[in-house]
């Protein structure tokens, strides 16, 4: 089993793996340790997805005793295994099993590349 598999991302926030950074440029200049690490804006894969923005479901007046409370979702535009382009500011880090990630909610979220032949 997965340990990831244990984790459940609440609401519309998104469980984030960091995309790994090269340790220089394009130019070939090599960077000190931290530096990519403080950019304001981030990349990588999406690991796990909420269900998304609560939405209250119509309360029925003709039949106030019903008490159901089955709450329905707007599903995220972000899915397994996008590349996410997202604010670093509104990013939440965590270390689990000795990984980092980051948890972010989907409006810091910029861009997603979604490659369907990615996984085949």
């Amino acid at each position: 089993m997965n340990t990831l598999d244990k984790l459940i991302v609440v609401g519309d926030r998104v469980l984030v793996k960091p995309k790994t950074l090269s340790d220089k440029t394009h130019t070939g200049l090599y960077l000190p340790p931290g530096v990519q690490e403080k950019e304001r804006v981030q990349s990588g894969y999406i690991l796990k997805v909420g269900p998304g923005y609560p939405i209250p479901l119509p309360v029925e007046a003709e039949e106030p005793w019903k008490n159901e409370e089955k709450i329905k979702y707007v599903p995220l535009q972000a899915k397994e295994g996008d590349l996410a382009i997202y604010l670093q500011g509104s990013a939440f880090e965590i270390t689990y099993d000795g990984e980092k990630y980051f948890i972010v909610p989907q409006a810091s979220i910029l861009l997603l590349v979604r490659d369907e032949d990615l996984f085949d």
